[in-house]
Order: structure tokens, then C-alpha cells, then sequence
């Protein structure tokens, strides 16, 4: 089982992990929900998202480089709240988005690699193909830092290639037009301004993959310095190769038919540009994408359960399996997002996702701007202007999610008090615990 290694992870590695989690489910199954709520301009979604990201990372690089951990966004929430109920309940929310996008990216490579069958199918089959991309992911997990690193990092380069081909070679036949392939039809969902904001909550949960490199900070080479470029790199290339494809997309498929398609949209869009040969083209990329977004998120995620684990913020149980915690937070990591992949659809795994994930962020913001301004150097303004970001985004997403699926804003809602009220009873416990001895 590959333990925490420190300087085991390059400056390459760390950047590899971060566009191996963002260049999965970011492109594959997020763009045409994108474009459902943002209608015929959604490209452009995909660069307000990259800014409210940019805006984000900043607390998080300025936390990494004063706390290197390979606990990453759970030591960070020590550090601003202690040891209590918050700094447990943020880090389980992060660890559990994390876990709803490894579903999620999962789903995508099933219904991604149904399309080489021509099967549309989002059924039991999805769930099967996903269920076994997870336990893979989990073998490859087990084999240490520097196969990982090496594997996601060659990994992530090739489907770069091969994404950035695609985009290519379909602007090329659309002429490079900035003009959309058609309007949107009757399956649009309504592009107002709330829906258009909430758009930008789904992006940015296609750039979350950036806290995967937070969570390996110190098993990176000189991680004062690196985890912050590593962070910005991942960020720049995933945008760039975001926008290339969502422009290839626009271009070559009409709006009805990605919203439509939403689930493989990607691959839909390669019928017109290239036929068939481009569909098994883009599902080919999808799977090496999938693949690497797991091993990576899979990798980030185990190390923060191990680390709240080991500081006594979460409940453990051994359940008789040999080794030490880190490898059972590993097996609880993958069985969980096995669940969820078999459960939900990919809509809804990406909607609470998006919840949880900027409600956890805005923790670590706030925790920044009121705690650790002088501790890190933070530059107020700039984590004041991210929480805003995030509160207008999440408000704009939670609004448009009423009135469109509400039972993913009640799941979402109970999952959150579930979680804070479920750490503050165990950590009472402990403390009584502790105090009876």
C-alpha cells in the first residue's frame, strides 16, 4: 500500500493529477448540461467559470504554500477553525464531492464506451462499466506514488492531445465560425439570468479537480512553491482545452441536440465532422479521460479521509481488514462512489455535487478572510471577491434547482445537516470520552 512519501510526487506529477481530475468530467459529462442552462452561448460559460475558479484557488495557493499537507483542504480547515465541528463538517463535505465526482466520472465512462455499441442505454450497464472503472482505479491505487504519477501524468497528456485533435479538426470543417451550428429548440431550458449564473456552479465543479494537488501538498517536490504552479497550470490548460472543445461543439451540433445528447454530447458531436470513426475517436478519449480522473481523485481523496482520521474529526471501523487506515479509507472511498454510481443518474450526481462542493468552499474562504489573513498573506479583497462569487453562484444554482428538480435541493440540504450534525455528536462523544478517562 503506497503511504504518505514525502518529495515523491514531481512538479509534472502534481499537474497531471489536476488535469487527470479536471479534464474528465469537466468536458465529457458536464458540457451539455452546461449548454441546457446557458443555452447557444455555453462556451463562454466554461471562461466565467475559469475565473471564479481563479478567484478560489487563491486561497487555497496561499494556504499551501504556509501549510504544505498531504491532507491538504482538511489541515487548511484546521488551521482556521481548530479542531471542531466546522473543520469536520467542510472536510467531509470536500471528501464527499470528491467522491460524487468520481461517480460521476464513472457514469461518464459507461455511457461514453456504450456509444462504440451504438447504445444510448443509462441503465444497469452504465452502472456495471462504472462500478468496474472503480475497481480498477483502486488496483492502480495500491501500487504506489510513482506508478500513479507516472500513469496519470502520461495519461492526462494524451488525451489532452487527442481533445485538443478533435477540436481542432471540427473547427476546421465549421469553417472556425464564431457562430453556433442552430438555435436552441424546445428542450432548452430557459436562459435567463439566474440560469445563465447557475451554469457557471457546473463549470466550476469541472475545475474542482485543482484541490486534488491541495490534498497531495506534502508529497510534492518543494511544495511552497510548486503546489501553487501546479495549480495554476492545471487550471490554464484545463480551460484552454475546455473552451476548444465546447467551441468545436457549438459549431458542429445544434443546441437542441447537445441538450438532447447531454450525457454524451462530446461524442454526438463528432458524427457531423468526422462519422463514425470520430465517434470511436472521442469515445476512446473519454475512456483515457475517465480513467485518469478516477486514479487521481481516488488518490487525493484517501489521503484526506487517512489524515481527519488520524486526528480523531471522523469516525473510523477497521470492518477486519488488515493494514493501516489509509488503505481502509481507500476501500470506503471506492465502495462509496460505487453506490453512488449505481444510484444516480448523471444529472443529479452532478447537481449535488455542485451544492456541497461550493457550500465547503465557502467555508475555506471565509475561514481565510477571518482568520489566516496575516498567518498567510492573503490579500483580503481577493477571498472576499471569491465568496461572493460563490454565494451568487450556489444562490443562482439552488434557485434555478427548485424550480427544476427539488429533490436534489432537499438530498443536498440533508446530506449537509446529516454531515455537521452527525460530526458535532461524534466529536461530543470523544470529548466526553476523553474526559471520563
Amino acid at each position: 500500500m503506497s503511504e504518505y512519501r514525502k518529495n515523491s510526487l514531481t512538479l509534472t506529477g502534481a499537474v497531471g493529477l489536476g488535469t487527470g481530475v479536471m479534464i474528465s468530467a469537466g468536458i465529457f459529462a458536464l458540457l451539455g448540461q452546461v449548454a441546457q442552462l446557458a443555452g447557444v452561448w455555453f462556451p463562454l460559460i466554461f471562461i466565467i467559470g475559469g475565473v471564479v475558479t481563479g478567484f478560489s484557488a487563491y486561497s487555497y495557493v496561499k494556504m499551501s504554500q504556509q501549510y504544505p499537507s498531504a491532507g491538504g483542504v482538511g489541515m487548511f480547515l484546521v488551521k482556521a477553525y481548530g479542531k471542531g465541528t466546522i473543520t469536520a463538517s467542510a472536510a467531509m463535505l470536500m471528501a464527499i464531492s470528491m467522491v460524487i465526482n468520481q461517480s460521476l466520472v464513472a457514469r461518464t465512462f459507461g455511457t461514453y464506451t456504450l456509444q462504440i455499441f451504438g447504445s444510448e442505454s443509462s441503465g444497469w450497464l452504465v452502472a456495471l462499466l462504472a462500478v468496474g472503472l472503480l475497481l480498477f482505479a483502486f488496483i492502480v491505487n495500491i501500487s504506489g506514488n510513482e506508478f500513479i504519477q507516472t500513469f496519470t501524468s502520461i495519461v492526462s497528456l494524451l488525451k489532452i492531445l487527442g481533445l485538443l485533435v478533435f477540436s481542432a479538426g471540427g473547427l476546421w470543417v465549421a469553417g472556425f465560425t464564431l457562430d453556433p451550428a442552430g438555435d436552441a429548440g424546445t428542450n432548452a431550458a430557459d436562459t435567463g439570468i439566474a440560469s445563465i449564473i447557475a451554469a457557471v456552479a457546473l463549470t466550476i465543479l469541472s475545475f474542482k479537480g485543482f484541490t486534488t494537488i491541495t490534498n497531495s501538498g506534502s508529497e510534492i517536490k518543494n511544495p511552497k512553491k510548486n503546489v501553487g504552479r501546479a495549480i495554476v497550470a492545471s487550471i490554464s490548460i484545463s480551460l484552454f482545452v475546455y473552451l476548444m472543445i465546447a467551441w468545436a461543439v457549438s459549431s458542429n451540433l445544434p443546441i437542441d441536440r447537445i441538450i438532447e445528447a447531454k450525457d454524451y454530447s462530446l461524442a454526438e458531436a463528432a458524427r457531423p465532422a468526422f462519422g463514425e470513426y470520430g465517434v470511436w475517436f472521442t469515445v476512446a478519449l473519454a475512456i483515457i479521460a475517465t480513467i485518469s480522473g478516477i486514479i487521481a481523485s481516488v488518490f487525493a481523496v484517501s489521503r484526506m479521509l487517512a489524515m481527519l482520521t488520524d486526528m480523531s474529526l471522523i469516525p473510523h471501523r477497521h470492518f477486519g481488514m488488515p493494514g493501516r487506515i489509509q488503505k481502509h479509507t481507500l476501500v470506503y472511498t471506492v465502495v462509496l462512489a460505487m453506490a453512488l454510481a449505481v444510484l444516480f443518474d448523471l444529472s443529479r450526481i452532478a447537481s449535488v455535487g455542485a451544492i456541497l462542493y461550493l457550500v465547503m468552499d465557502m467555508i475555506v474562504h471565509w475561514g481565510v478572510w477571518k482568520h489566516l489573513k496575516k498567518e498567510t498573506g492573503a490579500n483580503p479583497a481577493i477571498v472576499v471577491t471569491a465568496l461572493l462569487l460563490d454565494a451568487i453562484v450556489l444562490g443562482a444554482f439552488v434557485y434555478v434547482k427548485i424550480q427544476s428538480d427539488l429533490l436534489i435541493v432537499i438530498v443536498s440540504l440533508l446530506f449537509i445537516l446529516a454531515t455537521f450534525g452527525g460530526e458535532h455528536w461524534f466529536l461530543k462523544r470523544n470529548k466526553e470520552a476523553e474526559s471520563s478517562h
